[in-house]
């Protein structure tokens, strides 16, 4: 009898392990984001579906958030490649065209990107992410596991009209350490 208790608890452990190991395991990794050091991640390739003259979507990458990528209408999107898969731990995104309030409120925003990683294995996550209407950088996080390409397409814009344009200031990735 003994035996048998002892093989059923083994079996209910075994099975309890396969069915949680998923849930565990995201446990686990979004814990370790959560201690770990976050570092910055530079793409090797910046290309977009669109762009104005003098507003070239490598703008959302050099670090400056007075300069920004500008196209005409919604969604516009723009794609990030990755030398290598990293864990995206966080994403930080500059909406408008700058930081200055003044500036910012020059063009239109978008106040929702739609996010699309692929990760090393061709597997795409997709998420809807909710911009504020508001100058200065806006942290998001992720914590998606051998991201490769990031893919970033504006909606919802606010301030659209004639004679002014959608704008993206900075996009930035960071990585666990």
């Amino acid at each position: 009898m003994r035996l048998i208790v002892i093989l059923a608890v083994v079996v209910a452990l075994c099975a309890a392990g396969l069915f949680l190991l998923p849930a565990g395991r995201a446990l686990w990794e979004d814990t370790r984001d959560k201690l770990g050091k976050a570092t910055p991640v530079t793409p090797v390739d910046v290309k977009a579906s669109g762009a104005l003259p003098g507003h070239p979507p490598t703008n959302t990458t050099d670090g400056l958030n007075n300069k920004y990528w500008g196209v005409p209408e919604q969604g516009a999107s723009v794609t990030y490649t990755f030398r290598k898969p990293f864990r995206l731990v966080d994403l930080i995104i500059t909406n408008g065209a700058s930081t200055s309030p003044e500036a910012y409120a020059r063009q239109a925003r978008a106040l929702q990107v739609d996010l699309e990683v692929t990760t090393a294995d061709g597997t795409r996550h997709d998420r809807q992410i909710a911009l504020t209407d508001k100058p200065g950088p806006q942290t998001i996080q992720t914590g998606i596991s051998d991201a490769k390409t990031v893919r970033l397409t504006l909606r919802s814009p606010v301030g659209l009209s004639r004679g002014r344009h959608l704008a993206l200031a900075e996009v930035e990735f960071f990585q666990r350490s």
